[in-house]
C-alpha cells in the first residue's frame, strides 16, 4: 500500500469534508487505493461521514428535473403566489412527503394548480401523476376522461383509481367528479414551493 504523507492527507480531509467527495472518488482523483484512502483517514483522524450526511450529499447533487421560471411579469407573479397558497392549504407536507401531492374536487382549483406546476415551476410533463379518487357509484372511465381532459395530463399518468364503497343512502352529488391527487416525485420541488410559503408568510 502507498505511504500518504501528511501534506497529502490535507488534500484528502479537503476533498472529503470540503469538497463532500466520497472515499472512492478521492481514490479515483488522486491515484490512491481504496485502502490507502481508508488507511490515511484513520491515521490522520479524518471523520467519516454517517449515513444521515452521506444521503444528504447524494440529495443535494441530484439534478433537478423541473426549471423553475424566476423573470416573472405581474400575472405571473399572482400565479406563483396562488399555486403556492393553494399548497399551503391543500397539498401534502410532512417530513416523509416525497413530492408534491395536491388533492382537492374542485375543477378549476386542480386547472390552477396544474398551470402554477408548469408555467411557474418548470415541470417535466412525463412525471406528472393523477390519482382518482371516487365512489364505487361512479364509472370510473367517465371520470378519468374528465379529468385528463380539465388537466391535459395523459391518461397513461393516472395511476390506479382508488375505489370506496358506497351505499344507496349516500348523496350522489357528493364529489361528482371524485377527488384527484396530482402528484410530482421530486422533493427538491416541495421544499421550493414551502420555501415560497415561508416567504409569504413573512409577506403577510
Amino acid at each position: 500500500m502507498a505511504t500518504i504523507d501528511e501534506k497529502t492527507a490535507q488534500t484528502i480531509q479537503s476533498l472529503y469534508q470540503v469538497s463532500k467527495l466520497s472515499a472512492p472518488q478521492i481514490s479515483q482523483k488522486t491515484g490512491y487505493s481504496l485502502n490507502a484512502i481508508y488507511y490515511t483517514m484513520r491515521k490522520y483522524s479524518i471523520q467519516r461521514r454517517n449515513p444521515s450526511d452521506h444521503n444528504k450529499i447524494t440529495f443535494d447533487r441530484k439534478p433537478l428535473s423541473f426549471k423553475v421560471k424566476n423573470q416573472l411579469n405581474q400575472t405571473e407573479e399572482k400565479l406563483r403566489l396562488t399555486g403556492s397558497l393553494l399548497y399551503w392549504c391543500e397539498g401534502y407536507k410532512t417530513k416523509k412527503s416525497k413530492g408534491i401531492d395536491f388533492a382537492n374536487s374542485d375543477v378549476e382549483m386542480i386547472i390552477c394548480f396544474v398551470k402554477f406546476l408548469r408555467n411557474i415551476c418548470g415541470v417535466n410533463e412525463k412525471r406528472l401523476r393523477v390519482l382518482l379518487y371516487c365512489h364505487s357509484s361512479s364509472n370510473v372511465d367517465v371520470l378519468i376522461t374528465h379529468w385528463s381532459a380539465a388537466t391535459n395530463i395523459p391518461k397513461n399518468q393516472f395511476t390506479k383509481p382508488y375505489v370506496v364503497k358506497t351505499s344507496a343512502l349516500d348523496k350522489k352529488d357528493k364529489m361528482p367528479y371524485g377527488l384527484v391527487h396530482i402528484r410530482y416525485a421530486d422533493k427538491k420541488l416541495l421544499q421550493l414551493i414551502m420555501s415560497w410559503i415561508e416567504e409569504y408568510k413573512v409577506r403577510i
